[in-house]
């Protein structure tokens, strides 16, 4: 049979994929055509046939013409084995990629059963103290090595006090925003005669709330200290077989899935580095090392993708083609180089290859196994990330719809006037897996030792920012989703000294809001910054969402919604803080987690649309929280929001023939909104300099 393969055609002997697609071919081949092809060589050495030899045949000409008919069967039969060779090629070119996403699969089942494990003996440990599972715990999660006795008792004394502050913070919080509370019981009341008594009463409700709100970020503030130094506990005496923690070990156990699997694992890693609010700090700052550490392509792998794309290899279109790449992401690495043409340096973007072929199993692997582990596990709820990243995947992978999506990102900049850059496109060289522009330095914008270096102010830095994203949403509506750190790099301005400039990159993943949602979304800004409920739950609704409406106010602004109801009552665009910034964050994470349910219920129900609008608020809150959160977004997205709902009045008031009021109406609604937020800037500029 294997004689039979051979003498098809002559197989040559290469290494790695490629020769076991051959013999993988050769194979099937020989079951569909191996009789025959044996019979061919015999018949051509001896030009006779079983059945139309000389001796067999009644006159010369049967036998004059057997070397002709030979001829004719044997290039029928070539072109008949090299179609199935061919048919057979794209069938292993979907049958290897497939083994390969359930190799994957395999790891991430593997490693999703242990995770759940590890999650489950650690409570059930904490659940039964010096039971078995102390043991089986103490075994499994390496306790016993690396650490001395007495460091493990601290570990776990600061584990059981961190346990006990979650829990009363998570009383505090049901308690401030609960309508039940002490100090609201009196509105129960129906005598009328005690109506002049309400002022009293509101005055006494905003003191007692303002006093539960100092308790629970007083509770917030102590188990941020706790987690911070159980956070710098992990790190001292490191060894490192030992454990780091349950939240870090698994962490640990995800980052090696991602960086082994690569690809579209490598994509959901860096998204969930994102969610602040929803995981727990060992897993933002270990998964935060996808950013920086995604996997290499090797050089040879992109010589083959740039000569598949651009038909030639890089040395021949490039001066000084970089063989190290001085950036990889998840789905591409980028290498520099120099035109030949113009001498201007060059960034050039290619996709890790097979990519584009494995990417749909990756994603079809990771929804099963996530859907498996949402059943299983009631307080498991990110099915949402995969729903997400579904369809827009195909679209990142397409090189020339980036280069589109640059283009037009960077015609809305210059009309906005913004401090921003995105890099020009170079079409010659570029396709669908091969993406060439001309390089723009810069710096990520949350490094802070390069920020001080260049004199750049980050409060300016991250208005900037704030002012880029918020512009792209209330204006055009064509959205960059994913802002993530590495894509938002900054340098001090060419011609403005020690002002910051953006450069913008990685176009791949852009949303196009339609006008009713951006209405809404507009409207719904506005009311927020405005802190007036009714406009508040009136956009929540033009958005399918009616009861929730306060948990959308605060899933946007990353803020309880009873701040939007005491700044009603103050009539200021700011809040009251008390405690520092860490125990702000604890408070915003203990809300998420306390609400996940109710969260992702709120992702079913709000248009497609919004998921890539909270996956970028999610990245642009790591940004401002990297950045020490020097800005008060709430302020900026405001001011784009009232401009885009003073825009969307003027248009309907023509399209209906609108009298002189309604315009006047509208007019004034926007006057007062930049009158109050002016005010804001202007005081905390003043507070900052007194500072």
């Amino acid at each position: 049979m294997f004689r039979a393969a051979i003498s098809i055609a002559p197989i040559p002997i290469v290494r790695g994929r490629q020769f076991h697609r051959q013999i993988f071919a050769a194979a099937c081949l020989t079951g569909t055509a191996g009789a025959t092809c044996l019979a061919a060589p015999s018949w051509h050495r001896s030009n006779e046939c079983a059945t139309c030899s000389p001796s067999a045949c009644n006159d010369g000409q049967a036998a004059s013409q057997t070397p002709a008919m030979a001829s004719v069967v044997s290039s029928s039969l070539f072109q008949r084995n090299k179609l199935s060779f061919d048919v057979v090629e794209q069938c292993y070119s979907l049958v290897f990629p497939t083994m390969e996403a359930l190799l994957r699969a395999a790891r991430l089942a593997k490693t999703a059963v242990v995770m759940a494990t590890d999650y489950q003996l650690y409570y059930l440990q904490r659940k039964h103290p010096g039971s078995v599972f102390n043991e089986v715990y103490s075994w499994a999660a390496g306790e016993c090595n690396g650490y001395s006795e007495d460091h493990v008792c601290k570990q776990k004394h600061l584990e059981d006090q961190i346990q006990q502050l979650e829990s009363d913070l998570e009383r505090a919080q049901q308690k401030y925003v609960s309508s039940e509370s002490p100090s609201n019981k009196k509105q129960s009341r129906n005598d009328p005669a005690e109506d002049q008594d309400d002022a009293v009463f509101k005055s006494e409700r905003t003191l007692a709330k303002r006093n539960e709100k100092a308790a629970m970020m007083q509770i917030a503030s102590k188990l941020a200290n706790s987690e911070e130094e159980l956070a710098s506990l992990a790190t001292e005496n490191y060894v490192e077989n030992s454990s780091d923690g349950l939240h870090r070990r698994n962490a640990h156990r995800l980052l090696q899935l991602c960086r082994t699997n690569g690809g579209v694992y490598i994509k959901v890693g860096q998204h969930l580095a994102n969610l602040d609010l929803l995981l727990p700090e060992e897993y933002i700052q270990t998964l935060s090392s996808l950013f920086d550490d995604a996997p290499v392509s090797s050089y040879k792998a992109v010589c083959q993708v740039v000569k598949e794309e651009l038909g030639s290899m890089p040395e021949q279109l490039f001066s000084d083609f970089s063989e190290t790449p001085f950036a990889s992401a998840s789905l591409a690495q980028v290498h520099s180089a120099i035109c030949k043409e113009t001498g201007k340096k060059l960034a050039i973007k290619v996709q890790h290859k097979g990519l584009r072929e494995t990417s749909r199993g990756d994603l079809f692997a990771m929804a099963s196994v996530v859907s498996i582990a949402e059943k299983l596990f009631e307080d498991f709820n990110f099915g949402w990330v995969c729903e997400e990243m579904t369809p827009q995947l195909p679209k990142e992978l397409d090189f020339n719809n980036e280069g589109k999506n640059a283009e037009a990102a960077e015609a809305h900049i210059k009309r906005a006037a913004l401090d921003c850059v995105v890099p020009r496109v170079l079409w010659d060289f570029t396709n669908d897996r091969v993406l060439t522009m001309e390089f723009e330095e810069g710096f990520r914008a949350t490094d802070i030792n390069n920020i001080e270096k260049a004199g750049i102010c980050r409060r300016e830095v991250a208005k900037l920012i704030s002012s880029v994203f918020n512009a792209q949403i209330f204006g055009p509506g064509f959205v960059h989703c994913d802002p993530h750190e590495a894509n938002v790099l900054l340098r001090e301005h060419p011609l403005k000294k020690g002002k910051p400039q953006i450069v913008l990159v990685d176009h791949g993943l852009y949303k196009t809001l339609d006008e009713d949602f951006q209405e809404a979304y507009a409207r719904l800004w506005k009311g927020i910054v405005m802190a007036n409920i009714p406009d508040i739950k009136s956009a929540c609704e033009q958005l399918g969402v009616h009861k929730m409406y306060p948990l959308l106010a605060a899933m946007l602004t990353s803020r309880p919604f009873d701040e939007v109801v005491e700044r009603s009552q103050t009539q200021s665009l700011d809040v009251t803080h008390v405690g520092n910034d860490g125990g702000d964050k604890a408070v915003i994470r203990g809300y998420a987690q306390r609400y996940i349910k109710e969260i992702v219920t709120m992702l079913d129900i709000v248009p497609r649309q919004m998921l890539l609008i909270f996956k970028m608020n999610d990245c642009l809150r790591h940004v401002d929280m990297a950045l020490g959160s020097p800005v008060n977004n709430l302020v900026v997205a405001g001011k784009y929001a009232s401009k885009r709902v003073f825009e969307s009045e003027q248009r309907k008031r023509k399209q209906s023939n609108g009298g002189v009021l309604c315009l006047l109406r509208s007019w004034i609604s926007y006057i007062n909104v930049l009158i109050r937020i002016s005010s804001y800037e202007l005081s905390t500029r003043l507070y900052i300099t007194k500072m």
